[in-house]
């Protein structure tokens, strides 16, 4: 099969042909038929993460079932199907509480083994990950719900427990920034949207953003949100930089809650966020790391009932190759929502 690959980390990835991958017992190999360009991606092939080489990335995706393995009981050859990027075992306690995403012997496609920028990939534990994708949503609005709407949504539905009317700080209106927008605003809750970029800030004030802010260099960001809402009651740092951090969680009233779900790559050994400001103001520092496959009923109803529209953040659709030369570039791209990979294209 088709797949991007790079041999090293940091070596320029490659479209080549490679072995297709064979159904693992409890799983099933996924004939890709959408998968999104992540910033998480990005952080893999430039070392961020521990990955085997040479690797083929990709954790965000929707298709169809093509093989299963011995042992799967709910799943079928043919099934319209996506799935979290963090698979559980199924066998822990966490997975047995309905916390997959936190499972310690969790296995996520594109990091702990070749992923879906590919035309077919295995996934593990199906009867556990597999979400079945409704006859009326897209390959490519499914795709986009395993990393970063999936993350967005538990982050501010889940973890921060948002509620109408609250005032959200959302710092980085890329694919996770916007996807943080429409569910936010599909809660109830009141948007501030923050980016450098006018062009994604004008797509977040038409998902539904009352206000933006441009984070030119110049601007104190804390200080305008604070002029706009008082201070929010929940911020979301959808980057992950020591700066986009530092904004968000600065930008919060007292007793606010922060989501952080851009990672955090180590600077100088430990990011450097304002804890005095955590500590002083008893702020709640949340962390959000996608969202266990029992979860998804709830969003996929929002989803069917056109509240909430993963489809209308696909910016652009690409093949393999245009896949292979855009993710040495990504943390530098100028996106105003997702890109999505056609394998077949």
């Amino acid at each position: 099969m088709r797949a991007v690959i790079f041999d090293a980390i940091g070596a320029t990835p490659e479209v080549r042909d490679v072995p297709e991958p064979v159904a693992p017992e409890g799983g099933v190999v996924v004939q890709v038929e959408a998968t999104g360009l992540c910033r998480s991606d990005w952080h893999g092939w430039v070392g961020h993460d521990d990955i085997a080489l040479p690797h083929v990335p990709g954790h965000e995706l929707a298709g169809v079932v093509s093989a299963v393995g011995a042992g799967v009981e709910k799943w079928a050859v043919g099934d319209r199907v996506t799935v979290p990027f963090v698979c559980g075992c199924g066998r822990c306690e966490w997975c047995a509480q309905g916390d997959a995403q936190v499972c310690p012997d969790q296995q996520q496609p594109g990091f702990t083994h070749w992923g879906s920028f590919a035309e077919r990939v295995a996934l593990h534990a199906a009867d556990t990950n597999l979400v079945a994708i409704p006859a009326d949503v897209s390959f490519e609005a499914a795709a986009a719900l395993g990393c970063r709407f999936a993350t967005a949504y538990r982050g501010l539905a889940g973890r921060a427990a948002l509620r109408a009317g609250e005032w959200v700080t959302v710092v980085g209106a890329g694919g996770v920034g916007l996807s943080a927008v429409m569910i936010a605003v599909a809660l109830g809750a009141r948007v501030v949207a923050v980016d450098r970029n006018p062009e994604a800030l004008a797509v977040a004030t038409s998902l539904g953003a009352e206000e933006v802010v441009v984070a030119d260099g110049i601007t104190d960001v804390p200080g305008a949100v604070h002029a706009l809402t008082g201070g929010a009651h929940v911020a979301v740092d959808a980057v992950g930089s020591e700066q986009t951090c530092a904004d968000a969680i600065l930008s919060l009233r007292r007793r606010g809650r922060h989501v952080q779900i851009g990672l955090l790559p180590p600077v100088d050994g430990h990011p450097r966020v304002p804890m005095a400001r955590v500590i002083g103001w008893e702020l709640d520092v949340l962390g959000s790391h996608g969202m266990a496959a029992v979860d998804y009923p709830g969003m996929l109803a929002l989803i069917e009932q056109g509240a909430l529209r993963p489809q209308d953040l696909v910016e652009r659709v690409i093949g393999l190759e245009e896949a292979a030369a855009m993710l040495p570039t990504f943390d530098r791209a100028t996106v105003a929502g997702m890109t999505m990979i056609r394998p077949g294209r």
